[in-house]
């Protein structure tokens, strides 16, 4: 099968763009560093001697830093908003400008190298969205120093693995961050990590809160510390300015640790040039966004999405930023995102699906969003977790603009699949990805790694190497490592993990983890299809489907569900209405007929629902409490509905 072969599109501008990237990849990806200042421009793209995902720009120097910042200083753009801070737990609002950001960027990373930090040093960034979160991510990077962002709040003994594994000299916090109803101290968690680790830190300089006990002099003291506990206004008031340093583009920019199979999280390694490249032609063709556009991606700076697309994205194209301290509902309604968009004429936002599920729940009517102009948004982008086709057609018919599911991972650092906006928008189909992002060839393979031709077939998602510029460098400290945990299952190809299939006009549709295709009786189920059925009922909010263990039949598949605000269905009657439906649309062979009714999901912070802790649960085997889980009590309210479960 031909892949990508739009009917009525085969000729054009996205169909051109994506065959010139797999034909001239040379050509193509110097044309895109052209959008890039370079200290040493390459004289070619990619270097096929190099590492087998492939080395980009090879001889190029640059810095990402001068990149997001000094260049637009330099062009005249220095007035310009670079990054609006909206904090909805403490109403503080403030704009920062390019040039007012490349102050505070510039000094914070002289007094990082004040402390000793130098070129390949590795830092830990800890903190909450607080504009010093943006500011340290590129004060790292104008120094060549490694930054590690974990999220602010991690439980101290992952905090501890993290920093065992990165080897950082100096950690940069703050008093703590703010939830809904409760202040999450971090100092204590810093204390104590360090305290279980094995001593690379010598240097923690922690930003003071209003409202949020603790400062750096309060553990400078204490017995038994040879850590330097410093004050981070302090240390910036009294630094020199650091100029930007010309760096490889191969050398690495910052380490993201994402979940591992061993238990043991994974270091991706991102580097500086191939990453620029990338995510500053992502922002025009991808996103349609460009200089003075304001950009607003709804994570935290402690997931992918936070580095790619509130930090270094939008401040390479010249574009605003939005950094926002709240959650879409409860800070204080439903209505919280689009009072943002109102307030700061957002023209993208950029969230998880699970984000607008829970707007969904809490307000299916959308009657909070009569109280806001959101005419400035052009375009809805999700990503994080599979969109479901009932929740496009409820953002779509709501807000009456484009609504993208688009599909990427911690390890690529940008788009795989989207619909390319800046290129040529193309028709929606509720459930895909659509097509696959220029740079990226995409085959489905069988478990022998031989592609399946069969149109509307799932198989593996894997990529032909090389992968494009922007992805993974490798798994810090363990080249064993990356290969066993992307290269090797299927030889020539990067193993995305993913399974789905391409229907007949090359979209693409990513139907879940690889290990949430389910075997009932010899008969291979996606959880992904039966997810879709559910969330044809009207009363449901948010699903999951997984796979439990089945004496009979090896496993079944078990639906957990939340309903939406209002809903005063019986259990028992929605859970047969349920049963009908998936009967009704996959057939008996789905031996469908578990459903657990919850009022929340369990789910990490970032909005991934937990399957493998679900599944565990509900298998009476032992598991232990993911660090990224966003409110542990809800694993007790699941055991307590099992216990109640209509089936």
């Amino acid at each position: 099968m031909e892949k990508v072969t739009m009917n009525g599109a085969s000729g054009g501008a996205y169909q051109e763009a994506w065959r010139r990237s797999i034909s001239s990849p040379d050509d193509f990806w110097l044309d895109a560093a052209a959008g890039i200042d370079w200290i040493t421009p390459p004289s070619k793209a990619l270097d096929a001697d190099g590492p087998v995902t492939g080395s980009w720009f090879p001889g190029g120097t640059l810095n990402t830093s001068y990149n997001a910042l000094d260049r637009h200083v330099l062009a005249g753009r220095g007035s310009h908003t670079a990054l609006i801070y909206d904090s909805a737990m403490t109403g503080t609002r403030i704009r920062l400008s390019y040039l007012d950001l490349l102050g505070r960027v510039a000094k914070f990373a002289g007094a990082l190298r004040a402390n000793g930090v130098g070129t390949g040093d590795r830092v830990i960034i800890y903190l909450p969205m607080i504009p010093e979160a943006v500011i340290a991510m590129l004060a790292c990077a104008r120094i060549g120093a490694v930054h590690s962002v974990v999220f602010g709040g991690f439980a101290a003994t992952e905090l501890a693995v993290r920093i065992d594994d990165a080897r950082p000299s100096v950690i940069v916090t703050a008093s703590g961050g703010l939830e809904p109803g409760r202040v999450v101290e971090y100092l204590p968690l810093v204390e104590k990590a360090l305290a279980l680790s094995q001593g690379s830190v010598h240097t923690v300089i922690a930003r003071s809160r209003e409202s949020i006990p603790g400062s750096a002099a309060d553990y400078q003291d204490r017995s038994g510390t040879t850590v330097h506990w410093l004050d981070w206004a302090d240390e910036e008031a009294k630094a020199a300015p650091a100029d930007p340093i010309a760096l490889r583009s191969d050398d690495p920019l910052y380490i993201l640790y994402t979940s591992g199979t061993t238990g043991k999280p994974k270091g991706i390694i991102r580097d500086n040039g191939g990453h620029a490249v990338a995510l500053n032609w992502s922002m025009r063709n991808v996103y349609n966004v460009g200089p003075g556009d304001v950009f607003w991606a709804a994570s935290d700076v402690g997931w992918v999405v936070g580095h790619s697309y509130i930090v270094y994205a939008p401040l390479l194209a010249g574009a605003t930023t939005v950094i926002y301290e709240g959650k879409p509902i409860g800070t204080p309604n439903a209505g919280a995102f689009w009072r943002v968009v109102d307030d700061y004429k957002v023209k993208v936002l950029f969230t998880a699906p699970t984000a607008i599920r829970a707007i969904r729940r809490v307000d299916p009517d959308l009657l909070e969003l009569k109280n806001h102009d959101v005419s400035s948004l052009t375009s809805l982008f999700l990503a994080g977790e599979r969109l479901d086709p009932e929740t496009f057609h409820w953002a779509n018919d709501g807000l009456h603009c484009p609504v993208v599911d688009h599909w990427w991972q911690t390890e690529t650092g940008w788009a795989i699949c989207a619909n390319l906006l800046g290129i040529e928008e193309l028709p929606t189909k509720p459930g895909s990805a659509t097509v696959p992002v220029p740079g990226y060839d995409i085959a489905i393979l069988d478990s022998k790694g031989k592609p399946i031709d069969k149109v509307g077939k799932d198989g593996n998602i894997a990529i032909r190497l090389p992968l494009p510029p922007g992805t993974l460098l490798g798994v810090w400290g363990s080249a064993e490592r990356f290969a066993s945990s992307y290269l090797t299952a299927f030889p020539g190809y990067y193993a995305t993990g993913d399974s789905g299939h391409f229907d007949a006009d090359g979209y693409l549709f990513v139907m879940g983890r690889t290990d949430d295709v389910i075997n009932v009786a010899g008969h291979r189920l996606s959880t992904g299809s039966l997810e879709e059925v559910l969330t044809l009922h009207p009363a449901v909010a948010e699903c999951a489907v997984l796979g439990v263990h089945d004496q009979l039949k090896g496993q079944r598949a078990a639906g957990f569900v939340t309903l939406k605000a209002g809903s005063t269905i019986d259990h028992g009657v929605l859970a047969a209405e349920l049963v009908a439906l998936v009967r009704e649309h996959v057939g008996p062979v789905a031996a469908f007929r578990d459903v657990t009714i919850l009022d929340r999901l369990p789910k990490t912070r970032s909005g991934k629902i937990l399957r493998k802790t679900i599944r565990q649960i509900v298998d009476g085997e032992e598991y232990s409490v993911p660090p990224t889980i966003e409110d542990p009590t809800v694993l007790d309210d699941l055991k307590r509905a099992l216990s109640a479960s209509v089936s």
